[in-house]
């Protein structure tokens, strides 16, 4: 197996094959969001790494986070858990998502998920999906101490701790 080299194109970083021969795609990709819209670029991205030479189609899990806020005294708290409002709205990230990514050609399905542990989550779904790469929108890289108290950096966490290729994409705002 080559090496892949990775290079900074435009907002998204892009797999290219490290001298010699074409480098295949991959075949399963999670598309994974802390809460935060799915942008066109992250769908983008997605299509092209995605595999479509072999002869198994790529396919697409899209898998956004419903964020429970916290704990009260040590035990959940209603209150603290997501609204419906909230659940509707990770549920029309998830389905334009799978929208965007069936226009391009891709089989694509997805669900929301409600935790307070977004990164370990996220890296679960990719194990139990058996995907090959994740992709997520993200921010600005900040400074580690900062960046450990923002959500904004979820992305940064996941790609600490994943043990399959993270692509983080600008959303380009």
């Amino acid at each position: 197996m080559s090496a892949i080299a990775e290079a900074e194109v435009g907002e998204a970083r892009v797999v290219a094959p490290a001298e010699g021969g074409a480098e295949p795609g991959y075949a399963r990709i999670l598309l994974a969001s802390e809460g935060r819209e799915i942008p066109d670029a992250a769908i983008a991205h997605v299509a092209a790494i995605a595999d479509q030479s072999g002869p198994i189609k790529a396919s697409v899990h899209v898998f956004s986070i419903a964020r429970i806020h916290g704990v009260s005294f040590g035990f959940p708290s209603p209150g603290l858990m997501p609204t419906k409002r909230e659940w509707a709205e990770q549920r029309k990230i998830v389905d334009s998502a799978i929208k965007r990514l069936k226009r391009k050609g891709l089989d694509a399905e997805g669900h929301v998920l409600a935790t307070r542990k977004p990164t370990a989550r996220i890296c679960d779904e990719a194990v139990k999906e058996e995907c090959q790469a994740i992709v997520m929108a993200a921010d600005l890289d900040r400074n580690r101490l900062v960046g450990d108290m923002l959500w904004t950096q979820e992305p940064q966490r996941v790609r600490r701790r994943a043990k399959v290729p993270v692509f983080l994409v600008s959303g380009g705002d």
